[in-house]
C-alpha cells in the first residue's frame, strides 16, 4: 500500500496524523512531476532554463533527499506496522525481504537522481559563469570556437583550431567560419593593447593566429584586470579579421577531447581518405580507413587532428565534419543515459565566457540546429593567401555567407546544387567541407 499510496499504511492502523502528512507530501510531489512534463511540453525551453539554473538544483536535490528518506521510513513503519513478528518464520523472512527491496528500489532511485542533480549542478558552477549576457548581432550570436593545443615542451595553449559559429537566434541555423592557425599579420582593433603594441598587424617573427593567446599570456602585464589575456586578444583579432562582434568563446581542450566523444559513445563519420592516427614528430600507428566509420574517442581525435599526409586547411575540413556529425548525432537520450560520464567530461574539456542564465537559449537553439543545414566558409587557399590575407576580401566572405544562409539572394543553395545520387561513387569529386551550404552532405 505505501508503494502505490504513501501514508495508507499509517491511516489503515490508525496514525492519521502521519498518514495525512505522508499523503500532502505524495501529493504535492506528483503535482509537482506532472507540472515538470506540461512545462516539457508547453515549454521546453523553461523547462531547460529550470534544470540549468543553479538554485533550483539545489532545491530539488534538496527535495529529493527529503522524498528518499522520508518513504523508506513510511516502509519500515509499514512493516512495523504488518507485525512480522507475529508471522511465521518463512512469511516474515519473505515480508521483510520485499520491504527491504522494496526500501533499497525505491528511495535508491530517488538518492541516484539527486546525485545526478548533483552532477549537474556541479558542471555548471565548474563551467559557466555569471558573466553579463551578451545580446546577439543583428539576430546572430557570434560564438568563438577553439581547439586548445597544449603539450610538452610549448609555452601555453595554442589554438590549433579556430573558427566562428554564428548562429540565427530565432531558427539555430549556423555557419561556421573557419579561421586557419597560419594567418599571418592579423590586425587588432584600434586603442587595444596589442594594436598598440603590433599597429600594423601580428608581425613579430614566427607569429601567426594562433599565436596571439601564447604571446598574450606571456606579456599578462599588459592587461590588466583581464582573467584570460590570451582569449581575449585572440578574441579581438577574430573581431577585426570577420567584422564580427563575439558574444562568447567556448575554448576545448583536445587532450580531453576523446573523452567528451566517449563519453557520448562514439561518433559515425563518413572517412573519404586514408587517415594515419600519428605522424608529425612521432610514428604512424594506425590507421582510419575510408568508409563510414563509427569512430570512438581517439580515432576521432586523430581525425580532427592529423595532417601527416594532408595539410592544415584538409584537417580544417575534418573537423568541421565532426562539428557537424556531433551536433546532428548527438540526441536526448544519449545525453541523459551518459549523463554522468559526459559532465565529468565536460568539465575537464570545456571552458567558456558563456553564463548559466544562457544555457536554456543555446540547447534550445541546439535542437533547433539539428534540423538545419550547417553551412561552412574557409579562408583558405586559394581564394586567400594565408602569408598575405585580403582582410577585405575575408569580410565580403563573411557577408556573403551570411546572406546565403539567410535566402537574401533568393537562392536555396542546400536545394541548388544538385545532389549526389550515388555518394560512394569514388569517381565523382567530394564537396569541400571547407565552403559548403551543408556540411551533412559535404562531409
Amino acid at each position: 500500500m505505501t508503494v502505490v499510496v504513501p501514508g495508507s499504511a499509517q491511516i489503515a492502523a490508525g496514525d492519521r496524523r502521519l498518514g495525512k502528512i505522508a499523503l500532502r507530501c505524495a501529493a504535492a510531489g506528483l503535482a509537482f512531476v506532472v507540472a515538470l512534463v506540461i512545462v516539457g511540453v508547453v515549454a521546453p525551453q523553461q523547462l531547460v532554463a529550470a534544470f540549468t539554473d543553479t538554485w533550483f538544483l539545489v532545491a530539488l536535490r534538496l527535495g529529493l533527499v527529503i522524498y528518499a528518506v522520508g518513504w523508506a521510513f513510511l516502509l519500515v513503519d509499514a512493516w512495523r506496522i504488518a507485525d512480522p513478528l507475529g508471522l511465521a518464520q518463512g512469511q516474515r523472512l519473505f515480508v521483510t525481504g520485499l520491504n527491504g527491496l522494496l526500501c533499497f528500489g525505491l528511495s535508491g532511485g530517488l538518492l541516484f537522481t539527486s546525485h545526478l542533480v548533483a552532477v549537474q549542478h556541479d558542471f555548471i558552477e565548474t563551467v559557466f559563469g555569471s558573466q553579463p549576457v551578451s545580446e546577439p548581432e543583428r539576430g546572430r550570436y557570434n560564438i568563438l570556437l577553439l581547439g586548445g593545443d597544449a603539450g610538452p615542451g610549448r609555452s601555453g595553449v595554442r589554438p590549433a583550431s579556430l573558427s566562428v559559429a554564428r548562429i540565427d537566434e530565432e531558427t539555430g541555423r549556423t555557419v561556421l567560419l573557419g579561421l586557419p592557425r597560419n594567418l599571418a599579420d592579423v590586425p587588432f582593433p584600434d586603442g587595444t593593447v596589442m594594436s598598440t603594441r603590433f599597429p600594423n598587424g601580428f608581425d613579430c617573427d614566427g607569429c601567426y593566429l594562433n599565436g596571439v593567446n601564447t604571446w598574450a599570456e606571456d606579456h599578462a602585464e599588459l592587461f590588466p584586470g583581464v582573467e584570460n589575456p590570451g582569449i581575449e586578444a585572440t578574441t579581438q583579432a577574430v573581431e577585426e579579421i570577420t567584422g564580427l562582434a563575439i558574444n562568447y568563446y567556448a575554448l576545448i581542450d583536445l587532450r580531453g577531447f576523446r573523452d567528451l566523444v566517449d563519453a557520448t559513445g562514439g561518433v559515425d563519420i563518413a572517412v573519404g581518405e586514408r587517415i594515419p592516427i600519428g605522424g608529425v614528430g612521432g610514428p604512424v600507428t594506425g590507421w582510419i580507413e575510408p568508409g563510414r566509420q563509427h569512430l570512438d574517442g581517439y580515432e576521432t581525435l586523430w581525425y580532427a587532428r592529423s595532417r601527416a599526409t594532408s595539410n592544415d586547411y584538409s584537417r580544417m575540413a575534418r573537423q568541421k565534419c565532426v562539428m557537424s556529425a556531433m551536433l546532428h548525432q548527438l540526441d536526448p537520450q544519449t545525453v541523459v543515459t551518459n549523463f554522468g560520464a559526459i559532465a565529468k567530461a565536460g568539465k575537464q574539456v570545456i571552458s567558456t565566457s558563456m553564463p548559466a542564465s544562457e544555457l536554456a537559449t543555446f540547447v534550445d537553439l541546439a535542437v533547433k540546429a539539428k534540423g538545419m543545414p550547417v553551412s561552412s566558409v574557409s579562408f583558405v587557399p586559394p581564394k586567400v593567401d594565408t602569408s598575405d590575407p585580403d582582410w577585405q576580401l575575408i569580410r565580403t566572405m563573411v557577408s556573403d555567407a551570411m546572406d546565403r544562409s539567410e535566402g537574401k539572394d533568393g537562392l536555396d543553395l542546400a536545394r541548388a546544387l544538385p545532389r549526389d545520387k550515388n555518394p560512394r561513387d569514388k569517381k565523382k569529386p567530394r564537396p569541400d567541407a571547407n565552403d559548403s551550404s551543408d556540411l551533412a552532405r559535404s562531409c
